[in-house]
Order: C-alpha cells, then structure tokens, then sequence
C-alpha cells in the first residue's frame, strides 16, 4: 500500500516527504509554451468547451508530471481568449522531472500544444511580472496607405489611457499602461502588426488593431485617436477578429536554460495535416466563389461533370 505524498518548503524547490525513497527534491520550473488557438476555446478552464488549461492538466496527471494536480501549482503569463494563439506564452509548475525528460513529458499530452524551452525558478518567482509581452496580429487583405497606418500606430507609443482600448474597465478615472510600440510591416497579400508592452489589459490588442482600421476607414480622425489615449475622451471600438492574434513573446529577466529540440512525430503530423487542410479549403472556397484565375484551375475548373446542368 503507498504512502501518501507531502512537502517541506525549501527556497526554490520542495523537499518530498513520506516515501520510499529518502528525500526527492522537486523544484519549481518555468516553461515555454505554445499552442494553436483555433481548437480551444481559450485558456481558462470553462465548464463547458475545451481550453488550453483543462488540456495541460488532464495531460499532466495522465503522464505522471506532478503527484496530484494541486501540487502543481500551475501559473500561466498570459491567459489568452477564444481563438488567439501563443508561439511563446509561459507558465510555471511544480515537478521532480528534471528539464529535458520534462520537456519530453510535456510535448507528449497533445500535438496542439508545444514546449519549447525551460528552467529552474525560485519559489517567489512571478509569472505574470514578465518584463515585456509582445503580440503580434496578422492582418489580411490590401493596404493602401500603409503610411496612414504607421501615422495612427505610432500614437500608441508611451502612457496610454486604456479605458478605450480594453473589455470591462470603468469609465470615470484614466487607467494608465505602458506600450513600448506599435509597428505595422507588410507582409505578403496583407500586413503584421507588432504591440510590445509590459503589461495588457484584456482585449488591448485587438481593440488596438480596431481602432486602426477606423481610422483607415475614415470614420476616426487622428485627433480624436489621441485624445482618447490621452485620457481626455473615451471611445467605443470594435474588437479585431481573435483568429489572427498570436501571443509572440514572454520576456523574463531570466534566460531560458534546455531548450526543446522537438518537434516530435505528432507534432509534426499535426502540423501537416492543419496545413492540408487549410489548402484543401482555400481550394473548395476557390472553386466556389472564384479565385483570381489560377492556371491550374483554368485547365479543369470549367468543365462539367456528367450528369450536371450548368450553374
């Protein structure tokens, strides 16, 4: 019959009591992860649907990572909404895995969801008091004036009053943060827009991004923009479109020490069988709404198929 499982605090790790073994050290590590957000209905564990969290934790317990769930004590930078995706989001945890059997551990609970780098941390470390976070929002179609854009981005460097460009924040007060840049670089048929930052309120990002198509739409000046990041109006902006919203960076005082030389074979599976997808249906959408008049399609798109009246 086992013996159940308790801990003694020592600075940095805990000191595992009451097995077999003597004594079994379990340090606290921070972890680099990532994941694609189009599978998950964010990362806060919900009742109903499925996130990032209830994900990671089921798969912790089912690979034996932690002892008991609640020993984990799992903490995560940044909790990312509905359909928004991390390249390099981070979270600490308890465990007696050291960094690259750990790694190994983690990159097995599911093909979504991959960790890149990690390290020991101190008991008191802060996850969330990460030293900058940098998002980056992928915005389809044309740019006309990608001059304009700058113009309206470059508002957003230094004190912003976020009441405008936040979810759920009162009105009567400025509520001041930090934004480092917002830069705006083409990129192929669309443009990527880059915020860096210490801190974000919640939904910052795409209510930036929002704003910035106003203006390109005529229907926001450049003045009332800045007012309003100046604290002395409030504006009411739609959100961007979660889907195109990576969480990029999570930067730390501290570096990263094992890196993951993955991807594993499911990971890439995963990673190829997204792509197939995604082309097999930009094709079928091409096919029925036209798309541009490629070559390859020119040769067959046209014919019919026995047994078909013309559309």
């Amino acid at each position: 019959m086992g013996t159940v499982a308790s801990y003694r605090e020592s600075p940095g790790r805990r000191i595992l009591l009451g097995t077999r073994r003597s004594i079994a050290c379990t340090p606290r590590w921070l972890v680099r992860f990532g994941y694609d957000g189009s599978g998950f209905s964010g990362w806060a564990r919900q009742p109903a649907g499925r996130t990032v969290e209830g994900v990671l934790r089921d798969g912790l317990r089912r690979r034996g990572i932690v002892p008991t769930l609640d020993e984990a004590h799992l903490e995560v930078a940044s909790r990312t909404d509905r359909g928004v995706s991390a390249r390099a989001n981070a979270l600490a945890l308890w465990s007696g895995i050291s960094g690259g059997p750990l790694l190994r551990r983690l990159n097995a609970i599911s093909p979504e969801l991959f960790f890149t780098a990690a390290r020991p941390i101190p008991q008191d470390f802060r996850v969330r008091a990460a030293i900058r976070r940098v998002y980056r929002y992928f915005e389809p179609g044309p740019m006309p004036d990608l001059e304009g854009w700058r113009r309206a981005a470059r508002l957003f460097q230094g004190r912003v009053d976020v009441r405008s460009f936040g979810r759920g924040l009162p009105g009567r007060s400025p509520q001041w943060r930090t934004v480092e840049s917002v830069v705006v670089e083409p990129l192929g048929d669309g443009r990527l827009i880059e915020v860096r930052a210490p801190s974000f309120v919640w939904g910052m990002v795409r209510k930036i991004v929002g704003a910035l198509r106003e203006v390109e739409r005529g229907r926001l000046p450049l003045s009332r923009l800045e007012a309003a990041i100046a604290g002395e109006t409030r504006l009411t902006l739609p959100m961007a479109e979660p889907e195109g919203l990576v969480l990029w960076e999570v930067e730390y005082p501290v570096g990263w020490e094992t890196p993951w030389g993955g991807p594993n074979r499911h990971q890439t599976s995963f990673a190829r069988t997204t792509r197939d997808g995604l082309w097999r249906r930009e094709e079928v959408l091409d096919a029925l709404f036209g798309g541009g008049g490629r070559k390859e399609r020119n040769s067959v798109g046209d014919t019919e198929l026995p047994g078909r009246e013309p559309v």
